[in-house]
């Protein structure tokens, strides 16, 4: 069974994206893990470094991205999911030379506008908000279970709000990945996000769970050399969980999202930031072979 990792925080602009397709080329190049990204967010950014342009507007013009998956499937068709997924994206090569074995589940933008149409065919079936909501995210997690027979591990790139695609992937995940600028307002950000992972009203009940048995865990990114980062990634450590690998600010980092179509090694794609994804793959992967989650990713999703 696959280990399902998402990638999220409530606030914009604090690489998610960046992190979800750095995670995929890891996994899949130093660890050999077959890779699945899906990506939820309707900026479509991951699908962007991973395919190209050209790329994910073919899969959107065949009706083979999220949104079309999501809605297709929706009420129990019986297609094949596997139809939709676009197979040996990106431009990094494994050790063989050949391409990464990362697949992608293509993002939309349209994915915002099919979660109203799919709420809107539920209300007619019940007048109750919440079971509409609940009725709705809980398709949307059966619908991503459907890959995890097919992969090792299936990354989950959410989209900054609080749309029924990414409450189906926080609560689907093993382990939820929350990338954090080292600043006041990403402070407030993980303190929501990680009530709304653990779902506790306040930070007084989340305290009450140790940190190695919390199911999220903090990703310092864009780190300047600066004292003030440092102090706050500490501070936030005190209330969160936070990896011990920081992403500093890097042209690696910044430039490796751009598409050239051409497969690179891993090292050569990242340039000076591989040692930083090279540190990240290696907890991550600690993390991932423990034995707390290889117990939660064995238990099904209620």
């Amino acid at each position: 069974m696959a280990v399902f990792l998402a990638v999220a925080n409530r606030k914009g602009g604090v690489g998610k994206s960046t992190v979800a397709v750095m995670l995929a080329h890891a996994l899949a190049v130093h660890g050999g893990k077959r890779v699945l990204l899906i990506d939820l967010d309707s900026q479509c950014n991951a699908s962007l470094i991973l395919q190209g342009g050209q790329g994910w507007n073919e899969a959107r013009k065949a009706g083979k991205t999220i949104a079309d998956y999501f809605y297709d499937l929706f009420d129990g068709v019986p297609a094949n999911a596997r139809d939709y997924v676009s197979k040996n994206v990106g431009d990094v090569a494994a050790a063989n030379g050949k391409p990464a074995p990362i697949s992608l589940v293509p993002g939309s933008l349209l994915l915002e506008d099919i979660q109203g149409e799919l709420y809107l065919k539920q209300a007619s079936q019940s007048n109750i908000p919440d079971v509409v909501a609940n009725r709705v995210r809980g398709r949307m997690e059966s619908l991503i279970r459907r890959f995890e027979g097919d992969y090792d591990v299936v990354i989950l790139d959410c989209a900054p709000g609080l749309s029924f695609a990414a409450l189906a992937a926080l609560k689907t995940a093993d382990k939820v990945i929350v990338p954090f600028r080292p600043d006041y307002v990403s402070q407030l950000a993980v303190d929501r996000v990680a009530m709304l992972i653990e779902e506790t009203r306040n930070l007084d009940d989340l305290s009450e769970i140790p940190m190695d048995e919390r199911r999220y865990v903090c990703l310092a990114n864009y780190v300047r050399n600066d004292d003030k980062d440092y102090m706050m990634i500490e501070e936030i450590s005190l209330v969160h969980p936070v990896l011990e690998t920081f992403l500093p600010q890097r042209n690696g980092i910044a430039n490796a999202f751009d598409y050239i179509g051409q497969l690179r090694p891993i090292d050569t794609k990242y340039s000076d930031a591989a040692g930083d994804v090279k540190e990240l793959y290696q907890e991550i992967a600690r993390m991932m072979d423990s034995p707390a989650m290889k117990k939660k990713s064995k238990v099904p999703v209620s």
